[in-house]
């Protein structure tokens, strides 16, 4: 009885954890395909991948713009639905650098990118606190972003 539980408890397992997956430019819908030309024109492409998030499926382009990362999340019609940027801690807002440094406390500060959905930016800090790295995200006025 009990293997006969654990099996779909298996397969449920390895759905969910199976969101994200590597593929090449020619596993893209072709909107999407030039989307991404469209993108590296002036940035380096370093990957590729689908994902799906909420029952939807959207695709990333990892790239690398003046050394910085950028990852561009589009959906299958190949419009950009989020931008993530490196971005150096000093050039976010300064509302939003008092939140991080609040949030992470006696921790430390190990990366910030920016976060564009339409007109809408957010900041995502890696903080490293005891030993962990956590993730934050907030808002350009400092609220916390859920």
């Amino acid at each position: 009885m009990k293997t006969k539980l654990i099996w779909p408890v298996a397969v449920l397992s390895l759905t969910l954890f199976a969101a994200e997956t590597r593929v090449q430019m020619k596993d893209l819908p072709p909107p999407v395909q030039k989307a991404v030309e469209e993108q590296i024109k002036t940035a380096k492409l370093r990957g590729l991948s689908r994902e799906v998030e909420h029952g939807k499926t959207y695709y990333e382009a990892e790239t690398t713009v003046n050394g910085k990362s950028r990852d561009i999340l589009m959906d299958s019609t190949g419009a950009v639905v989020e931008v993530e940027e490196a971005t150096a801690f000093e050039s976010i807002p300064e509302a939003a650098q008092r939140a991080l440094r609040t949030k992470a406390g006696s921790g430390k500060i190990l990366s910030v990118e920016s976060v564009t959905k339409g007109s809408v930016v957010s900041y995502e800090a890696v903080i490293q606190k005891n030993g962990r790295k956590s993730e934050i995200a907030v808002n350009s006025d400092g609220s916390v972003n859920k």
